[in-house]
């Protein structure tokens, strides 16, 4: 018969209960361990599986870098939105998607995402970026300034000067796109200030100078630039250019005469200093002129404002009403017996008289700047353009204006 607890002697019965005491912490304990195990298994596959899924989505997102870089926008997208179903979260995955989403023209999905990211980040440089190309392109002004004026004072990775100063190069050629150029003349000095001798850089900045008619500035900084390479072709033309619209001939010459030694196909400036030479060669009143030069000049610019009447259908009136006044070409006729040589040596006050005519006619005949053409308010025809002898008659009468 089997032996039952009951049967079994009192210290038997101890005995066994010590043994189940002692057991119990080892068990336990295996338990405990066995947990642990548990818990670090799940743990690891759960890195694991993280792991790979941040793989994943980081492969995705540098193939979107890639196509974004070469301008790929679709896939870019395509690609974006992969590595978002890994990490929907992901600030820069978001913003990658934004950009590439602004490169198809979906400025509307974009603009959803730009928003969102700069309530998390509105210090971050590119986010500011690119809502200001938004509001550019929507034509809202007031919008596109602001971001552009927060991401030039914003947050960059790298290179963060750089960043900026192409930022505010970005937001200067905005501003002269819609004409508003004392804005962008405030920019370009304050970006100036901070741009150092550069060569390449000061050349860029003299040409925005030129777009915004600050040529004063645009001649400085050509002048920064040649220091360093007198032989730049853009920067003699450009110095050419800006010393040609503040009226200083001589300059002018003497760079666009470089310009177009340097390099013969830029017609513009071969243009610009055939005009120049003119200007010098037509003036009477410069200084250190002979006499004699200076009335052989008066007869033949007399002689071609004649001709500008002519080219113009203005002609002298058979006879004048009581009272009415004289036609240009009147005045001309009148004064041209005297303008001689001879006369003008016996009278040099013909001299200013004939030049104060001349300089009549070639304002009134001379094209406005709305058109190729103008009709003549004396005579109701039709004036070409200014060119050749007669522009530069037209810049000399603006060079002496007030003299």
């Amino acid at each position: 018969m089997l032996e039952t607890q009951q049967d079994k002697p009192a210290v038997a019965r101890r005995w066994d209960l010590r043994l189940y005491i002692r057991q119990q912490p080892v068990m336990l304990a295996l338990l405990a361990v066995l947990a642990v195990i548990c818990f670090a298994g799940v743990s690891g596959l759960s890195r694991v599986y993280h792991a790979q899924r941040a793989a994943l989505g980081n492969r995705w997102f540098s193939r979107g870098v890639a196509d974004l870089n070469a301008r790929h926008f679709e896939s870019a997208v395509t690609e974006s939105r992969a590595a978002l179903l890994y990490s929907p979260d992901n600030y820069d995955y978001q913003l990658n998607l934004a950009e590439a989403l602004i490169g198809l023209k979906r400025t509307g999905e974009a603009y959803s995402y730009l928003v969102n990211l700069w309530d998390q980040q509105p210090e971050n440089g590119q986010v500011n970026l690119e809502l200001a190309r938004i509001g550019a392109q929507r034509g809202q002004t007031g919008q596109a300034l602001r971001y552009y004026h927060n991401a030039i004072y914003a947050v960059w990775p790298g290179d963060q000067e750089e960043k900026r100063r192409d930022t505010r190069l970005e937001l200067i050629e905005y501003l002269l796109s819609i004409h508003a150029q004392a804005q962008g003349q405030a920019e370009l000095i304050a970006l100036e200030e901070n741009l150092g001798d550069d060569p390449s850089q000061q050349q860029r900045v003299g040409d925005l100078f030129l777009r915004a008619h600050d040529y004063e500035h645009a001649l400085g900084a050509y002048h920064i630039t040649l220091k360093s390479d007198p032989h730049h072709e853009a920067a003699l033309a450009g110095a050419g250019l800006a010393a040609f619209q503040l009226g200083r001939y001589p300059l002018a010459e003497l760079y666009l005469q470089e310009a177009v030694a340097g390099n013969p196909d830029d017609t513009q400036s071969a243009d610009l200093l055939k005009t120049t030479e003119g200007v010098l060669q037509m003036d009477p009143f410069r200084r250190q002129l002979s006499v004699a030069h200076r009335d052989e000049i008066v007869v033949q610019t007399f002689a071609t404002a004649g001709e500008r009447l002519k080219s113009c259908g203005i002609r002298a009136s058979a006879a004048t009403e009581p009272g009415a006044k004289p036609t240009l070409a009147d005045s001309w006729a009148k004064l041209k017996p005297k303008i001689s040589e001879e006369y003008l040596r016996r009278d040099p006050d013909l001299v200013e008289q004939a030049m104060d005519l001349v300089f009549s006619i070639e304002r009134q005949t001379s094209t406005t700047q709305t058109g190729p053409s103008q009709t003549s308010p004396q005579t109701g025809t039709t004036c070409g353009t200014p060119s050749g002898a007669d522009l530069a008659l037209l810049l000399i009468a603006k060079l002496h204006e007030g003299n």
